[in-house]
């Protein structure tokens, strides 16, 4: 594949601005509208459930995922997770959907609800990591060898110590034989884990307060839907689940991180801003798309107007040598 190619086909899934009734749902209901080719004939099949149309019109797509998706991870398992989040997805433009979808399959991980979850936010599909895919990325860095992270309920059993030694500093039994009612609301939120080296890490402690501060300040989009009059976010709808995941991504603070992890990080951070996930997302194929970029500036930097170019390096002249008076004179004879 050409570097062009390459630059191309990720600027087309990244920034690809559709026309504002050029859904997904569109696509798939109207398919009269679409381009020879564009979907199965199933999915033109009058009557059909809309997720498995939009299914259909994916699996066009499949050795784009089989491409992204790890060896252990089969593309019909992936995509069968896919299904069940579809209707709500319906409404996002289809590169969006694509990006989102290669982006979670680049970092290993299935949109199950678990480890990853894919959501709409106005026509945009965005990919979130959720907890157990950023403890399944931490396993994959060979460098840890558990994690732990919960939430501790006011009727649970707990202490946490800092100064004692590990694993005396902190310790949890749940509640688990008392009802809900009973157990009471939950209180903290923490996340540590043991080396494969047989260290453990700091262990991390967030307050609801900890929590609701986090929210404030780096949820953008916690603060789009409060502004927008909406409670349609992950911090309205599920206020416990990104408890937790906050404190587990404080944990790249304390412990050592790959690459792939730090790269997880910074996608869900794009997706919370609105920004494009996938050139985040591991790829074989980096090294080519920098050079791509630094080709392109060249290319670009050689039709610079003359006068900004430097100047090319002057050959020094050489003078003859003036001939003495005594030389002329003899010269002359």
């Amino acid at each position: 594949m050409s570097l062009s190619t390459l630059k191309d086909r990720v600027r087309a899934a990244t920034t690809e601005k559709p026309a504002l009734d050029a859904t997904v749902e569109a696509l798939v209901a109207v398919p009269q509208q679409s381009t020879s080719g564009q979907l199965h004939t199933s999915a033109q099949a009058e009557g059909g459930d809309v997720a498995d149309l939009v299914l259909n019109w994916l699996e066009r797509y499949g050795d784009d995922f089989t491409r992204a998706l790890p060896s252990h991870i089969d593309v019909k398992a992936f995509l069968s997770a896919v299904r069940a989040a579809l209707p709500g997805l319906i409404h996002c433009t289809p590169a969006s959907l694509r990006q989102a979808l290669l982006t979670c399959a680049r970092f290993g991980l299935v949109p199950d609800g678990r480890h990853a979850v894919i959501t709409r936010e106005g026509k945009q599909a965005v990919f979130i990591p959720m907890a157990q895919g950023y403890v399944e990325l931490m396993y994959r860095s060979g460098r840890v060898g558990s994690v732990h992270v919960g939430l501790i309920h006011e009727g649970d059993e707990w202490s946490y110590e800092p100064t004692a030694p590990a694993p005396l500093d902190f310790t949890h039994r749940p509640a688990v034989t008392k009802t809900k009612k009973d157990r009471g609301p939950a209180i903290l939120a923490y996340a540590f884990c043991w080396m494969t080296s047989g260290a453990r890490s700091q262990v991390i402690i967030l307050s609801r307060e900890d929590a609701e501060e986090i929210r404030d300040e780096y949820s953008q989009a916690y603060r789009r839907a409060r502004d927008a009059g909406k409670a349609d976010s992950f911090w309205h709808t599920d206020f416990d689940r990104m408890w937790a995941k906050s404190a587990l991504r404080r944990l790249h603070k304390v412990v050592p991180m790959s690459a792939e992890l730090v790269a997880l990080l910074a996608a869900d951070e794009a997706g919370d801003a609105g920004q494009a996930q996938i050139l985040h997302a591991p790829a074989g194929e980096a090294h080519l798309l920098a050079e791509a970029e630094e080709a392109h500036e060249r290319a670009e930097e050689s039709q610079d107007p003359q006068e900004t170019r430097p100047r090319p390096l002057l050959r020094k002249r050489v003078q003859p040598k003036r001939m003495s008076r005594k030389s002329r004179k003899g010269a002359r004879r």
